[in-house]
């Protein structure tokens, strides 16, 4: 039969190997703010499994058993609000001191105030599932899109341990499924204690899956980002592309396509310097930005050209998001002064057809053109591709905020 005594004495260097663990990390990474949390979980979970082990071999008071479960308490709130800390939440610990002075109070009555092992047992498992209830939704609801398998198997393996604490204490306060007590070393128990060691070795591990699913995650955006301007790079543009032109093929709704060239920008570099000529373009990003809806994606293709992918849109509301953009930047330019160095842009609109279908590059090239035709009416203004004259800049300044297509 498994001994409880030396179940728990596993406990202590289990969770010890895993606060060291987690130490290791939040020292490696500073940036990794749920490691710290979780590092102090397993560390206070050592100290209440040494606490129990404790009542073992040296003091078979109940003292060190309700030390000792208060710890564990307080480390399963430690470990929720890492996993609040790892998705970006603000941490309050008036819940967690909640849940852990109530626990610890509830248990001190029913020893000393009224002796009652079943209703000891009832509070500590409660205290125990509450914290790992409310992480469930966080760690079972997607982000982005994205479902991060750790997050799956954390979320799967809570439901377990759960399950765990509420068939222990729902039956030994009915007293309908054997002693479940600690300190009996029934064949039971024993199995209980170490199906549960096994569930939390689990779930630190899924905790550590966590942490590398969102490491992955964060190398594929940045290997999509332009270190320059924070938007998307060439790469993720023609991702995006195919993935509008592959839509735009199964629904045959078209979108739109900008295609952006800062005007004189060689001249920028030159004069005043490339460091003012990166930051003409992050300039520019930022207002541009300001004029697309949610939905668009603005794109640096390479250099001084920028792309914007406008889906389930026309030409015609391409030309008024290409009017915004303009306006703002004139608009920015007239407000220079001094050593400022004033913005402008040649945009061309192009809409997805039958004849681009799935190739990205036939849009991009028709964008192209219209670029060119916008470059060579005279700069700071817009063509569409296939229209007789392209419109130019003098007509963006009229269209009223009512004309910015809302998004689809």
């Amino acid at each position: 039969m498994l001994n409880i005594p030396t179940l728990w004495t596993v406990f202590v260097v289990n969770f010890l190997a895993l606060g060291l663990f987690w130490t290791y990390l939040a020292r490696s990474f500073p940036k990794f703010h749920a490691a710290p949390f979780w590092a102090g979980s397993s560390f206070f979970g050592a100290a209440g499994a040494a606490a129990a082990t404790l009542h073992f071999h040296f003091l078979p008071t109940l003292l060190p058993l309700w030390a000792g479960g208060t710890m564990l308490i307080f480390s399963a709130c430690l470990a929720t609000l890492g996993i609040k800390r790892f998705y970006g939440q603000s941490v309050r610990w008036r819940g967690s001191a909640l849940i852990t002075g109530s626990s610890a109070a509830a248990i001190a009555f029913f020893i000393y105030g009224y002796d009652s092992t079943a209703m000891r047992i009832f509070v500590y498992s409660l205290g125990e599932m509450l914290p790992l209830m409310l992480s469930l939704k966080l760690l079972l609801s997607s982000r982005d899109g994205r479902n991060s398998p750790g997050a799956r198997l954390a979320g799967i393996v809570t439901i377990g341990i759960i399950a765990l604490y509420s068939f222990r204490a729902v039956g030994y306060v009915v007293d309908r499924v054997g002693d479940f007590s600690i300190a009996n070393p029934d064949p039971l128990q024993s199995l209980l204690t170490l199906a549960l060691m096994f569930l939390w070795m689990i779930w630190n591990f899924s905790l550590l899956l966590m942490a590398i699913d969102r490491l992955r995650n964060d190398v594929a955006d940045l290997a999509l980002l332009d270190d320059l301007t924070g938007v998307g790079n060439r790469r993720h543009l023609l991702q995006r592309l195919s993935e509008e032109c592959a839509r735009s093929e199964r629904s045959n709704e078209p979108f739109a396509l900008l295609a952006i060239d800062l005007d004189g920008f060689k001249g920028i570099n030159d004069t005043h310097g490339h460091a003012t000529g990166d930051a003409c373009l992050q300039h520019f990003t930022l207002m541009a930005q300001t004029r697309l809806r949610p939905s668009d994606m603005l794109a640096r293709s390479g250099g001084d050209e920028f792309c914007v992918v406008l889906p389930a849109s026309s030409a015609r509301e391409g030309a008024t998001i290409a009017r915004r953009i303009l306006a703002v930047c004139r608009a920015d330019a007239e407000q220079c002064v001094g050593a400022d160095v004033p913005v402008a842009v040649s945009i061309g609109v192009a809409q997805w057809t039958e004849e681009i279908g799935a190739f990205p590059d036939r849009l991009i090239a028709a964008a192209d053109q219209a670029l060119y035709e916008a470059k060579r009416s005279g700069r700071n203004c817009y063509a569409v591709h296939g229209a007789v004259s392209p419109p130019l800049a003098p007509d963006y300044e009229a269209l009223p905020e009512q004309a910015l297509p809302k998004t689809a």
